[in-house]
């Protein structure tokens, strides 16, 4: 089937001598992996590899066979032009963290036109702004509510958060109750937007141990979520 689609790309790997191997997430049908041939060796071709770094936005027309294997792009376009989300080192930390979360957590292969709408709002969110430094904490906590694990605020007041159920609660019950200055953190994340980021203010040890309590919230939801590679990078960039 011919497609013609936009589509946010998560990774590209090479394969081989001269191929990529691109996983991205379209707009018509979720989640993809495209095998593109010769890439690496082509220099008059339509597809480019600078159009494949992680989280750029294109539109493309490609042959979705759905039968599990890769499929194939005939023709791309980049249909939006980032000012510094790959120049600005830690913007590009940032986008790596967030797209090797992605690639691990997204694994559907159907439309979500509200979860492909907010990852490209909030990439072009983290191109045009430059108080960036809590943008994946913030990112992460919302993008719980597009995988069905989104924290429960009806209780927000109490001093515990039940990670295993995703609760506030009065006391501890488990062991995976927090409380704390992250469990602050948390309440504060859930009550803002991306335009409210600046009047957060966290130092790096902060930031890394509330990033921790989230990561071991979605590994509690996802079964078989393991940290990023590119955690480690990313808390070099802001320490």
């Amino acid at each position: 089937m011919q497609v013609k689609t936009e589509a946010i790309v998560f990774s590209a790997l090479k394969y081989g001598e001269a191929d990529l191997i691109v996983k991205a997430f379209t707009k018509s049908n979720g989640l993809k992996s495209y095998l593109l041939r010769n890439i690496l060796k082509s220099k008059k071709g339509r597809l480019r590899v600078a159009m494949f770094q992680p989280l750029m936005q294109l539109e493309i027309e490609a042959t979705h066979k759905d039968k599990g294997t890769l499929e194939s792009i005939r023709e791309a376009k980049v249909i939006t032009h980032y000012q510094s989300l790959h120049t600005q080192l830690s913007k590009s930390a940032i986008v790596f963290f967030v797209s090797d979360m992605l690639r691990t957590v997204i694994q559907e292969e159907e439309e979500n036109s509200r979860l492909y709408t907010y990852l490209s709002v909030t990439t072009l969110w983290l191109d045009e702004n430059t108080d960036i430094a809590n943008f994946h904490l913030l990112f992460l906590v919302k993008l719980t509510g597009y995988l069905g694990f989104y924290p429960d605020d009806t209780e927000v007041e109490h001093d515990y958060f039940n990670l295993l159920d995703g609760t506030f609660e009065p006391s501890e019950t488990n062991l995976y109750c927090r409380t704390g200055n992250s469990v602050s953190i948390l309440k504060e994340l859930l009550g803002i937007n991306f335009d409210e980021l600046s009047n957060l203010k966290l130092n790096q040890q902060q930031r890394s141990e509330f990033l921790n309590m989230l990561l071991q919230y979605y590994e509690l939801h996802l079964h078989g979520f393991k940290k990023p590679r590119s955690l480690a990078v990313l808390n070099s960039i802001f320490s």
